[in-house]
């Protein structure tokens, strides 16, 4: 299990995560807390929070929040579906995320995850859907 922000920070190294500047600040099996800052990393060239940006941060914090709930490194959960309803403009700043479980099963998982400003006004709506997997074994 992915279980503290600590061993999760190794594992984000050079990734798409740490790219965005996303920064997670909870991690429970069953709540993902996280920032994102709104600058020329994650913005359309007119400025405004780009959707995929919000989008990637919403799988983000949901998939680290699947990988709480499965036997890591044995297992993994993996995004098979995202829906990111888009509410309102982001300019600058930070936007934070919080990542909640619908249905954690045995073969799937469901989360949502609300995105707000800084003012805590919704930015973006997400849920997600994972599957769990097993992590293929590898022999040398």
């Amino acid at each position: 299990m992915v279980s503290t922000l600590q061993t999760l920070e190794k594992q984000l190294e050079d990734t798409l995560i740490k790219h965005l500047g996303i920064e997670i600040t909870t991690l429970e099996k069953s709540r993902v807390n996280g920032k994102m800052p709104v600058d020329r990393r994650t913005t359309q060239p007119s400025g405004v929070l780009h959707g995929g940006a919000s989008t990637a941060f919403a799988e983000t914090l949901a998939s680290i929040g699947g990988m709480a709930n499965v036997g890591f490194p044995d297992e993994m959960a993996v995004g098979v579906e995202i829906n990111a309803n888009h509410i309102k403009s982001v300019h600058e700043g930070w936007v934070f995320g919080e990542a909640t479980p619908a249905h954690i099963g045995n073969m799937t998982q469901v989360w949502e995850v609300r995105i707000t400003n800084e003012a805590e006004e919704l930015v973006c709506l997400s849920r997600v859907t994972l599957a769990n997997l097993k992590q293929k074994q590898t022999t040398l």
